[in-house]
């Protein structure tokens, strides 16, 4: 198959076609992770968006479901500046090509990855479509390029609704250490369950309309506020949930978009940042010791440090690159929250400590 993304500014990349033969729309971002294409892929925070990863040779490893982040691909389309198309690992189940034609997702290779990650550098994300075809009769790019100006920006849907369950779940570890976490899911990554879990915690996960008193009907020891797509501004029923859940004084942990909701619910601001982080490898500043950290980073907008001073809220982490805000607490809201993945999958476990500093939070209170 061949390929054409074009994007809303008029560039226009042509290459071959893999996955699916179909047209899609999107927000096109960029990832800067050398591995981990499955997880990325799985991923419900990147629903809505066209996914371009700058690493240059993507699917050798093939497909393995056991490390999908969610049930099904969570992208609009996918980038690559090469396909494995025979893959080499003994946990492999599939090729990324047959995985994405079977989940009826259009990808583009062999086009220039570095020139469009440079573009979207320079004048950030922007909206795209990507084409895949067999014919050229198939394609008109001047039409594509007329549509390309008027694409629906899925930032200004409700994301979170169409990735998060729709019912509770519950998740029971092999060994139980007599906790029970309540995960609100705004598009819930596995591995905050699975990391959880391994911890002998029990989770309950709980769609993102859920009520206040639905959460704490369950008894939960501490309330986790998970990650998803969109603009958190979207998400208005979870923060109405989040600030009175705040009343209980629960032990609460924010990811990523549970940062931004917690940030809200205080009547804090948030907004979008120009290219967003993703990736494997950003490093993160711990206000209190000086300290480093590579994380591992999946959004598209931040928290407005300034927005939250007075609000006995502290900031605790920034981003070494951009000085954004990557982790704020409140004693007196009985939170913590940080704007990167701590429980990886894919990248570094240098932070996956925060869990067990949550877990320990948990167990100090039930005393």
């Amino acid at each position: 198959m061949k390929a054409i993304l074009v994007l809303e500014d008029g560039s226009i990349f042509r290459g071959y076609g893999f996955g699916a033969k179909a047209k899609t729309s999107g927000e096109v971002v960029f990832n800067t992770g050398m591995v981990g294409y499955p997880e990325s892929i799985t991923d419900p925070s990147y629903a809505g968006q066209i996914l371009c990863q700058t690493y240059p040779l993507i699917g050798n490893y093939g497909i393995d479901p056991s490390c999908f982040e969610s049930d099904r691909p969570q992208i609009s389309g996918y980038i690559a500046g090469e396909i494995c198309n025979f893959p080499s690992h003994h946990t492999s189940k599939h090729s990324l090509t047959e995985w994405l034609a079977a989940s009826g997702i259009p990808g583009i290779a062999g086009i220039d990855t570095r020139e469009l990650t440079r573009k979207l550098r320079a004048k950030g994300v922007m909206l795209g479509m990507l084409q895949t075809y067999e014919n050229e009769e198939d394609i008109n790019e001047a039409e594509l390029a007329e549509k390309s100006k008027n694409i629906d920006d899925p930032n200004k849907k409700d994301l979170v609704s169409a990735v998060a369950c729709k019912e509770p779940v519950e998740y029971e570890p092999q060994n139980h250490n007599g906790i029970t976490i309540a995960a609100l899911d705004l598009g819930i990554k596995m591995n905050m369950i699975r990391r959880l879990n391994s911890k002998g915690c029990r989770i309950i996960r709980l769609p993102p309309s859920s009520s206040a008193d639905k959460v704490i009907s369950y008894n939960p020891h501490g309330i986790l506020i998970s990650n998803g797509p969109g603009d958190p501004k979207k998400a208005g029923y979870s923060v109405k949930t989040i600030r009175q859940l705040m009343e209980y004084k629960t032990p609460m942990m924010g990811i990523c978009l549970g940062m931004q909701l917690l940030a809200l619910a205080l009547n804090g601001n948030t907004y979008k940042l120009k290219y967003g982080h993703r990736g494997q490898n950003h490093p993160v500043i711990d206000m209190k010791t000086g300290r480093c950290y590579i994380t591992s980073q999946n959004h598209g907008y931040a928290v407005d440090a300034g927005s939250i001073k007075g609000k006995d809220i502290g900031l605790t982490f920034v981003n070494a690159n951009d000085k954004t805000a990557e982790g704020m607490e409140s004693r007196r809201h009985n939170f913590s929250a940080f704007q990167w993945h701590p429980e990886h999958a894919p990248g570094p476990a240098d932070t996956e400590h925060l869990f067990d500093s949550f877990i320990e939070t948990i167990q100090k209170e039930k005393r």
